[in-house]
């Protein structure tokens, strides 16, 4: 009997145990899912980093309005419809008699010798909307008509020397010559400092030219490269210090290369910008401006062009070599300069800007003054000699 209880005993602890077992291993495995839950709550590896990768991402280029784009001429922004419309070109004289009205708000503004030393500028308009008064307007050259070409904008003269002749009749060359509008339809005569820079015109006019002429107000197909500058952003400028070659340049001054206008450039720190002055002796030396507006004319980037030239004839007229592989020049802008070598290879291409590394150039946003220079010819920065 005895025994038998010993054995009914022993065979309860073993139930006992082998229910003790069964429990524990339960709770062990139970115990696994409180771990897992906290780790499937922590933020994963590539979210924690999310913060860091946006915040050395650039600032989104977001427009100021609705239907509003940067403009392939200034980097600006523009109404789209203005963007996508053919600029104006207009041939402005620069002698002391000139009266220069709407000049402070073309984008782009070219110089260059037409005879001897004398000087002719061409602006070009990318919003011509708003010109109530614009000139006065005179003759232009075939040169400046090539780099009218590479904006494929509407080329307004007054006539210019035969020289151009072949190229004014190429089916291609859009231009408003107001030398034949006999009418007065496209242009009008006003009060000037002389009878012979008193022709200007206005936007309601260069539209009905445009409309009679069945010109096309949009960009014509492989007339002209969509992208001309290299803009750098606004949010990262372009200050030219990452060049070791850089100068200073608080003042650039053009005398030697148009000794009868003595222009010259002086870089404003508090606008970022450089303000032109012309005609150092007589009554109207100072500040270029506007009579329009009473304006000082002021450029973001000026670009200094060193070309290659010939003398036409015995009255001085001049050709350049518009098209080129081989010359170089200079770029200025925020207060530096550096030296740049400059290619066209077509009529209507761009003529492109690259660094002594071959790095095509990038512009800041804003306007554009582009000096043509004879090759050979001076210039001072900072009251240093710089020969082309």
């Amino acid at each position: 009997m005895k025994k038998f209880q010993i054995l009914v005993l022993i065979a309860l602890s073993s139930l006992l145990l082998l229910s003790g077992c069964k429990k524990e291993d339960d709770s062990s495995k139970a115990s696994i899912q409180p771990i897992d839950t906290p780790v499937q709550s922590e933020p994963q590896p590539d979210q924690t980093a999310t913060p860091e990768i946006e915040n050395n991402e650039p600032a989104v280029d977001t427009p100021p309005a609705a239907g509003m784009i940067r403009s392939r001429i200034t980097n600006e922004w523009v109404p789209e419809k203005i963007a996508n419309r053919r600029p104006v070109a207009i041939m402005v004289p620069n002698t002391k008699t000139a009266s220069q009205y709407g000049l402070s708000t073309a984008d782009v503004l070219y110089e260059c010798n037409v005879e001897s030393s004398i000087t002719r500028l061409m602006g070009i308009w990318e919003n011509w909307d708003d010109l109530d008064k614009v000139g006065n307007v005179r003759s232009s050259r075939d040169y400046f008509l090539y780099w009218s070409f590479e904006w494929d904008a509407f080329h307004i003269h007054y006539g210019g020397p035969f020289y151009m002749d072949d190229l004014i009749a190429r089916k291609d060359t859009e231009h408003i010559n107001l030398n034949i509008d006999i009418k007065k339809t496209y242009h009008f005569r006003d009060i000037a400092k002389n009878d012979f820079d008193n022709a200007f015109t206005k936007s309601s006019y260069i539209e009905k030219y445009i409309d009679d002429a069945n010109y096309s107000l949009e960009y014509r197909t492989d007339y002209s490269d969509e992208q001309h500058f290299l803009f750098a952003s606004e949010q990262d400028p372009n200050l030219l210090t990452q060049y070791e070659n850089f100068i200073d340049a608080s003042m650039v001054d053009l005398s030697l290369a148009y000794p009868l206008t003595n222009c010259y450039f002086k870089y404003n720190e508090d606008t970022g910008l450089y303000d032109r002055y012309q005609h150092l002796s007589g009554e109207h030396e100072g500040p270029h401006i506007d009579i329009a507006t009473n304006t000082q004319l002021a450029f973001k980037n000026l670009l200094i062009q060193n070309t290659y030239y010939e003398v036409r004839d015995q009255k001085g007229y001049l050709s350049f070599q518009c098209h080129d592989t081989t010359r170089d020049g200079w770029f200025f802008t925020n207060g530096r300069g550096i030296h740049v070598n400059w290619e066209k290879t077509s009529d209507y291409g761009a003529t492109r800007y690259y660094d002594d590394d071959g790095n095509e150039i990038r512009l800041n946003t804003g306007k554009t003054m582009i000096c043509i220079v004879e090759d050979g010819d001076a210039f001072q920065v900072n009251g240093t000699a710089i020969t082309q």
